[in-house]
């Protein structure tokens, strides 16, 4: 039986894990065994507990507490950490979702004690290293064994980076394997849609009309902690739900809560506030933000992971940013980059607003990925 190491640390990577231990667990169970690891990134309970209950997904074998603190601060523990549990369980691999400071950790730690490294959502790029996540998804790339993206897109861009395509096993380091396989959140929203109608009750609890309401997200550092972006990003919301006589239902990221008051202008604040079309509640589960993406009208947002799920929902996405690592949303149409510009926001929701047949074409594969993942893993991994 193949061991393998699982880390997570922020609400995303939980999600995405979901799908792969269901698979283990369906599929695999008397071939793969999983050991997961929270870092403890994302600590609230509203923005991990409540997945693990609600996804019945495994619950930790290890949780280091990583909690919250400066980049270096908070990779270092994890890297320490994290190696001292690879020495303990002697894995055959260490998986690895996406690009937080959890993956980058797990990156260092495995590939310094030669412990083979599974990226899921490899070869995103965003063409940004500014970004945090930019460095991270590289360097992990840079020293995976197991290269799986969920995208054509993805390979492309490790084509470019020296990645050969039709090189033979075996696969280490030093001769690493990339795989076109389909998106793990696509599983998920397709197992997860009819559960989150039957299981959530976030439209009816907001008077939220089907189909007929904005699902507004905001989370991402650049986005809240800059005084002129994030005043730029309520101010258009404000104008839109406004102009537009529509709802904009906002769950409420801890950081953009904490920092709303202190970077908007008071008098935009209040508009805000007293606005009684913007409706804004604290961070949701992850079946009631598949109930919210599914009814709503449309989606703005800075998250990757919800410019997808708005996609796998065919509703079109504001993109509040300057880049996407999901270029094929924008290349279809189904997307507009507006980062934290006021006109930019104003104007594509105007445009979505009156749209007629958007493609929302077959990219994310046949939801599958995790079978997919899986069987690959052991195939390659000894």
């Amino acid at each position: 039986m193949i061991k393998i190491i699982t880390i997570i640390g922020a609400r995303p990577q939980i999600i995405k894990a979901a799908a792969l231990s269901r698979a283990i667990k369906n599929n695999y169970s008397d071939k793969i065994k999983e050991i997961i690891v929270h870092t403890g990134q994302h600590y609230d309970d509203n923005m991990s507990q409540v997945f693990f209950d609600e996804l019945s997904i495994p619950h930790p074998d290890y949780n280091l507490n990583a909690g919250s603190g400066s980049h270096g601060k908070q990779t270092a523990l994890m890297i320490e950490k994290i190696e001292e549990i690879l020495s303990i369980e002697k894995p055959n691999a260490i998986v690895l979702y996406g690009d937080t400071n959890s993956t980058l950790a797990g990156a260092v730690a495995a590939s310094k004690i030669h412990v083979p490294i599974i990226h899921i959502e490899a070869g995103l790029r965003s063409f940004n290293k500014s970004m945090p996540e930019e460095v991270n998804r590289i360097m992990c790339d840079h020293v995976s064994t197991l290269l799986f993206s969920p995208t054509k897109t993805g390979i492309d861009n490790l084509l470019k980076e020296g990645f050969k395509e039709n090189n033979l096993p075996p696969y280490n380091i030093d001769n690493p394997k990339i795989f076109h396989c389909g998106d793990v959140m696509y599983d998920n929203s397709l197992y997860f849609s009819t559960i989150a109608d039957d299981k959530t009750s976030v439209i009816k609890d907001n008077n939220l009309a089907k189909n007929n309401f904005i699902l507004a997200t905001i989370h991402r550092n650049n986005n809240t902690d800059e005084s002129l972006r994030l005043s730029a990003l309520f101010d258009a919301i404000h104008t839109i739900s406004e102009q537009n006589n529509i709802d904009v239902i906002i769950p409420l990221h801890p950081r953009t809560s904490k920092l709303l008051q202190k970077n908007i202008t008071p008098e935009l604040y209040r508009a805000v506030t007293s606005n009684k079309r913007i409706i804004i509640i604290p961070p949701v589960s992850f079946l009631e933000m598949i109930a919210l993406e599914k009814n709503a009208k449309l989606v703005m947002t800075d998250s990757g992971g919800v410019q997808k799920e708005a996609f796998f929902f065919k509703k079109p996405c504001i993109i509040l940013r300057s880049e996407t690592e999901w270029v094929e949303l924008v290349n279809c149409g189904s997307a507009s980059i507006a980062d934290a510009d006021k006109t930019k926001i104003t104007e594509a929701y105007t445009y979505f607003s009156s749209a007629k047949n958007l493609q929302f074409p077959d990219l994310f594969g046949d939801g599958k990925a995790s079978e997919f993942i899986c069987q690959h893993i052991l195939n390659y991994i000894n």
